[in-house]
């Protein structure tokens, strides 16, 4: 896909559709929650003894979310579009992939459709913003990418939001200006902001903004293994969680149901997760929300703070219920700190005469894959040059030294016995 102004489509840049698997009755929408193996596979279910989400509103900025779908009655409370080519209550899907919001929505804070059927999501209590955007080039929309989201972020701060979602990617490290104000603006207003960190299957080799603005929580995906997912997960410094991004089914518009891959289903599930958080602890500033998530993250046998799992994989039980210490972090002064070194607009000339060049951020390369553990390998190696092949060099070189010796010493012999 070509490069576009601004944001690439959400829906193209973390996400990719597998198959239609049901339709919307009871019979089969049972079927779809058996299919929802994250809800007991990181006990989610056992968090709901604590908190469901209730009181805490969640904005999901993306192509809209359809309301007449049964997973969301009741679950929505507001919504616009800042496209110019939605409906006002953002509730209209709009660009190319127009299931795209209402998939996301259904995994964080879905209704289901009925007592134990349908899709459920992982705040099932929580109340939802909706707000539509049209990413991408030659939608008709009525202003540029940078511009829908800036408006988003301060239209959902403005009405209520305690949690954004943002499962898209700009696909580029960093991000205008009119972003660190919008985010800014969030950050002071106590906002939780949750960004994908996008897929490789994607061309998403490295986390792109707002996954790479200081003080988001940033999601990387995994598979039903638990390990990195390839193609449906990227990296990078800023990953604070990894979350299930292979295998999830998804309510789209009309009510089927799609199984999909992409870190815009992982995002969400942290989206849920934090609501949980807020709702059993609604005195916890949003860093300490973060925190708590971060702290109590499965680190599986993984590094802690590394760009591929970040802190570990979420853990809904510990970050309800573990013990947690109060930690001063503040999403608003990171942000601040970032603008204050990497926006000096007015820095004076240095001895050369030359304006210094603000730093930008640098993604960091995928790592190579592991090698098989029955690879033979055709390069030497420092430990084969050391303990085999130079000895062996030697040892070659002696033997045929003293072969060219013995040879000549017999030719000697049999010389001096004709004469």
């Amino acid at each position: 896909m070509k490069r576009v102004r601004g944001i690439r489509v959400a829906a193209v840049a973390v996400l990719s559709l597998a198959f239609v698997t049901v339709g919307s009755s009871a019979a089969h929408a049972d079927l779809v929650r058996d299919y929802q193996y994250w809800l007991s596979d990181y006990g989610f279910t056992t968090a709901w003894n604590t908190s469901r989400g209730d009181g805490v509103t969640v904005a999901v900025i993306d192509t809209g979310v359809d309301g007449t779908v049964a997973e969301m009655q009741g679950a929505i409370v507001g919504g616009t579009d800042v496209s110019g080519i939605g409906s006002p209550n953002g509730q209209t899907p709009v660009g190319t992939d127009d299931s795209h919001g209402t998939m996301v929505a259904g995994l964080l804070a879905g209704r289901g459709s009925g007592p134990g059927n349908g899709v459920i999501g992982v705040a099932p209590d929580a109340d939802l913003l909706t707000i539509s955007v049209a990413f991408g080039a030659n939608t008709g929309a009525t202003s540029d990418n940078d511009t829908q989201i800036a408006e988003a972020v301060r239209w959902a701060v403005d009405n209520g939001a305690d949690v954004i979602n943002m499962s898209l990617t700009r696909n580029t490290a960093d991000w205008p200006e009119s972003w660190d104000d919008a985010f800014m603006y969030a950050f002071e207003n106590d906002v939780v902001i949750v960004a994908a960190a996008g897929n490789r299957g994607a061309g998403t080799t490295a986390v792109g903004a707002p996954a790479t603005i200081p003080g988001v929580l940033t999601v990387a995906g995994v598979n039903r293994d638990k390990e990195a997912s390839f193609d449906a997960s990227s990296q990078g410094i800023t990953i604070g969680v990894a979350a299930p991004s292979e295998d999830l089914v998804g309510v789209i518009p009309g009510g089927s149901y799609v199984k999909w891959n992409g870190t815009s289903g992982a995002a969400p599930l942290v989206s849920g997760l934090v609501a949980l958080v807020r709702a059993a602890y609604p005195d916890l500033d949003a860093g300490n929300v973060i925190n708590r998530i971060t702290a109590t993250a499965d680190l599986n046998g993984h590094e802690a703070g590394g760009p591929i799992y970040g802190y570990g994989l979420i853990n809904p039980p510990g970050a309800l219920t573990a013990d947690v210490p109060l930690v001063d972090k503040d999403p608003a002064a990171e942000l601040a700190e970032w603008i204050r070194v990497h926006r000096r607009a007015d820095v004076p000339p240095d001895q050369s005469g030359e304006t210094p060049v603000p730093q930008e951020i640098v993604p960091i390369k995928d790592p190579p894959l592991p090698r098989a553990a029955n690879e033979a390998s055709l390069f030497p190696t420092t430990w084969t040059l050391t303990y085999i092949t130079l000895p062996l060099v030697v040892v070659t070189g002696f033997g045929t030294l003293a072969a060219l010796l013995g040879i000549g010493a017999t030719r000697q012999l049999k010389r001096a016995a004709r004469e």
